[in-house]
């Protein structure tokens, strides 16, 4: 009996890993929103990390987390880490691209709970009185987290807080 337990077992872990396998290399997250208020106006809370505590999901999930800002905040070459709890962990940004008042593009590293490596976009575009705001998450997709998808759907956990952010982001910009 004892045996043919252990051979269930290990044929669904083989299933789960072979499956894993077939994931994508890469993944992509991107969430939108209409806003009514001038490109220029949501651009300025996307491209200064000090205006991110507005609106950001991450900073109601843990308000006690460690922030350190760069000598520069805004706009290419502004930096930003922090240091948090469980659903924060730790990690860093960087603008690296900014095209004022259309584009932010970001590195994003973590370090904790996993180490990782996106790229991060938010794209503005006017649309009559209101802008239209695209944000975007890329990244390599490693085989261990190919087996953490396997399990959990990485859109509607992330895209959660994308909607969130964009939800805050619109609160705070149509003021």
């Amino acid at each position: 009996m004892f045996k043919k337990i252990a051979i269930v077992i290990a044929v669904l872990i083989a299933g789960v890993l072979i499956f894993a396998a077939t994931k994508p290399d890469t993944f992509s997250i991107q969430r939108a929103a209409s806003i009514k208020a001038p490109p220029e106006k949501v651009f300025a809370l996307i491209n200064d990390f000090k205006r991110w505590d507005a609106w950001s999901p991450w900073e109601k999930k843990d308000p006690a987390m460690k922030r350190t800002f760069g000598a520069v905040t805004v706009g290419k070459g502004a930096t930003y880490a922090w240091d948090g709890n469980k659903d924060v962990g730790q990690g860093s940004m960087e603008i690296v691209e900014s095209v004022t008042p259309n584009k932010v593009a970001l590195k994003l590293d973590f370090v904790k709970p996993f180490e990782a490596h996106n790229s991060v976009t938010f794209t503005l575009e006017p649309k009559g009185d209101a802008t239209s705001v695209t944000w975007a998450m890329e990244g390599p997709t490693p085989y261990f987290a190919k087996i953490i998808h396997v399990f959990i759907n990485m859109d509607s956990m992330v895209g959660k807080d994308f909607e969130a952010g964009l939800a805050g982001l619109k609160a705070i910009a149509e003021k």
